[in-house]
């Protein structure tokens, strides 16, 4: 039921790498898409300069629906995603915790059908970020492609 596009419209992080990159960054399109043993299969397009990057990522489904994991074959860090919550149709709020040998962060997504999401939507978002001990610099409502970055809350 996760399937289809979806669109990156919040992301909160306390990793190194997004507090360096985090001005630089705008919404991204997630297809996905499940594999016959109901895994997930995943492919990120990222807006980077003037062109796209495609990412693309397994997860792996676990005993815990809406839990899966996945390993990164870049970084090698393992992630634990969960879907805390969605309607499927709308939005989708995703939990990821990431453990590598340098240490672990936490990430929170919110995926939207629409390149926008409502002021609830967002609000549910950064309330759940800070519940997961995000602080609100952390916390990012990602500008759509070809837009400027908006002054931060």
């Amino acid at each position: 039921q996760l399937t289809g596009r979806w669109y990156c419209v919040g992301l909160a992080s306390n990793s190194n790498w997004f507090k360096e990159k985090k001005h630089l960054m705008k919404m991204c399109t997630t297809d996905i898409s499940a594999t016959a043993d109901g895994n997930l299969e995943v492919t990120s397009t990222y807006p980077k300069g003037d062109h796209c990057e495609k990412r693309n990522s397994l997860y792996t489904k676990t005993e815990q629906p809406g839990r899966f994991s996945y390993t990164s074959p870049r970084w090698g860090s393992q992630h634990d995603i969960r879907v805390v919550e969605t309607n499927y149709d709308e939005y989708a709020l995703v939990a990821t915790q990431i453990s590598k040998s340098t240490g672990s962060s936490t990430m929170v997504l919110l995926y939207s059908r629409k390149k926008e999401a409502s002021p609830e939507r967002l609000e549910k978002f950064s309330q759940f970020s800070r519940e997961q001990g995000l602080m609100d610099e952390e916390i990012l409502i990602l500008p759509k492609t070809g837009e400027k970055l908006e002054g931060q809350r």
